[in-house]
């Protein structure tokens, strides 16, 4: 057990925990709890086996008001079908602490393990996109989901390498990233973009996200509030487009042009100046809180709106046009 790269206690749902809940009374506040509503039973989905495993005691310890579903936030409607509508749904995106402590899920090149990276330890690995996917969609992994400049030039040392010895491990692979690659003095470890950006790949996380961003709005009741909690600026960007769409911030009437259809009426309201940030003391506590963004809405009445195929868009590497096949003479 413990409290965080900071080595300062934090406290924990159930006490003592390896994983340290992140703005957790700035999204009580966003909750806003109320009485009569839905808040005292808490159905928590994660698509990690261990995960679910591992909250068994926390499950005995609510006596009935908690429960535990192993699914992805895709399939938010499915695994929650009869228990809702709902007062708040929480989104907590991407990998967390237990993840990345563990050498054996590898997720993390500071512990040295095989190449893996899988949440719901199912599918295709990160040693399958290694090892199999080709150059250029290795670069497009690496460019669009982990915003590393240096790309191509990694994309092109796997490939070289790989048909020597396919990578196994994190360590093999985050050491030929710093060889091809290395990062300047000051900056974040070489590997450490490359890693985000296959970890996304491997569990569609971006896409996971959408879907589920469009689930809790027909999970929600009126009044009900949907908060995003998320560490990576892709993560954000949806989250912040997403809101921006249902709210109507993003239409002005004024630009549309004559005989076009109006615009959906809004689905959520947002409030306050967002998106809100940990405090520096809870940044100096748990340093892996500083990247954290919390944004969040209150469902309006309107109905549920088609899922939004711009923001899958985002959620997906762009498409390459295959180069058109020279005519025989």
């Amino acid at each position: 057990m413990n409290s965080g790269r900071g080595g300062a206690q934090a406290p924990a749902a159930g006490g003592p925990a390896r994983h340290i809940p992140v703005l957790r009374d700035e999204i009580l506040a966003v909750a806003a709890p109320r009485d009569g509503g839905l808040y005292a039973r808490v159905v928590a989905l994660d698509r990690d086996p261990t995960a679910i495993a591992g909250g068994e005691a926390l499950v005995a310890e609510a006596q009935g008001r908690l429960t535990l579903i192993e699914a992805p936030f895709s399939k938010l409607a499915a695994a929650t079908q009869g228990l809702g509508p709902f007062d708040a749904v929480l989104f907590d995106v991407g990998v967390s602490s237990m993840q990345l402590d563990e050498a054996a899920r590898g997720f993390s090149f500071r512990h040295d393990g095989p190449l893996d990276m899988r949440m719901a330890q199912a599918g295709p690995s990160a040693a399958d996109i290694v090892n199999g996917a080709e150059e250029e969609e290795i670069a497009d992994i690496l460019f669009h989901f982990g915003e590393e400049r240096a790309s191509r030039r990694i994309a092109r040392a796997i490939v070289a390498d790989r048909a020597k010895k396919p990578f196994e491990t994190t360590g093999e692979l985050a050491g030929m990233i710093a060889r091809v690659a290395p990062a300047k003095p000051g900056e974040l470890h070489a590997a450490t973009r490359s890693f985000q950006a296959l970890r996304i790949a491997v569990n569609d996380e971006l896409g996971e996200l959408v879907a589920g961003l469009c689930a809790a709005e027909a999970a929600l009741r009126p009044g009900g509030r949907l908060a995003v909690v998320s560490f990576h600026s892709l993560e954000d960007r949806i989250a912040k487009l997403f809101f921006a769409a249902r709210s109507g911030r993003g239409e002005a009437p004024s630009r549309r042009l004559p005989g076009e259809p109006e615009a959906e009426a809004p689905t959520f309201s947002l409030e306050g100046r967002q998106p809100i940030v940990p405090s520096q003391a809870e940044a100096a506590a748990n340093p892996r809180a500083r990247s954290a963004k919390l944004r969040w809405g209150t469902r309006l009445s309107a109905p549920a709106r088609a899922p939004e195929q711009g923001l899958f868009a985002l959620a997906r590497l762009p498409r390459r046009e295959k180069p058109a096949k020279a005519r025989k003479r």
